[in-house]
C-alpha cells in the first residue's frame, strides 16, 4: 500500500484541482487549448507537456508488457494521458499499485511448486 500512496494523493489532489478548474473555466478545453498554441512561450510548455506525456505513456507501455498485460490495457491511460497529461499516468501508478497487492505469487522453481 506504501507505494500507491504518493500517487493516490497526487491524483486526489490534482485531479480535485483540475475538476474545479474547469467548472469555472470561461472557455472549453479545445477553446484553451488553442489560446495556448497560439503563443510561443506557451506552446513550448505545452509541447514540453505532450512529450513528457509521450515518454510516460511508452513507459506504462512496456511496463505493462512486462507485467504480461496485454498493450491494449494501457489504451485507457493513454487516452486519459492525451487530455489531462499527469492524470493517465498518474492512475495508472495507483491501478498497478493496488493491482500488485493482489498478485498470487509465482514459484521461483519446482520445488516451490508443490510439483515435487
Amino acid at each position: 500500500m506504501k507505494s500507491v500512496a504518493l500517487p493516490l494523493i497526487a491524483l486526489i489532489v490534482f485531479a480535485g484541482y483540475t475538476i474545479s478548474v474547469m467548472l469555472q473555466a470561461e472557455q472549453s478545453l479545445l477553446d484553451f487549448g488553442i489560446s495556448l498554441m497560439s503563443r510561443p512561450d506557451t506552446a513550448q510548455v505545452v509541447i514540453d507537456l505532450y512529450l513528457l506525456a509521450t515518454l510516460a505513456g511508452i513507459w506504462m507501455y512496456q511496463d505493462a508488457r512486462k507485467r504480461g498485460q496485454s498493450g491494449l490495457s494501457v489504451v485507457p491511460y493513454l487516452l486519459v494521458t492525451a487530455i489531462f497529461v499527469s492524470v493517465g499516468p498518474l492512475l495508472y501508478l495507483v491501478v498497478r499499485g493496488l493491482q500488485s497487492g493482489k498478485t498470487p505469487s509465482i514459484p521461483l522453481n519446482k520445488h516451490d511448486s508443490g510439483l515435487l
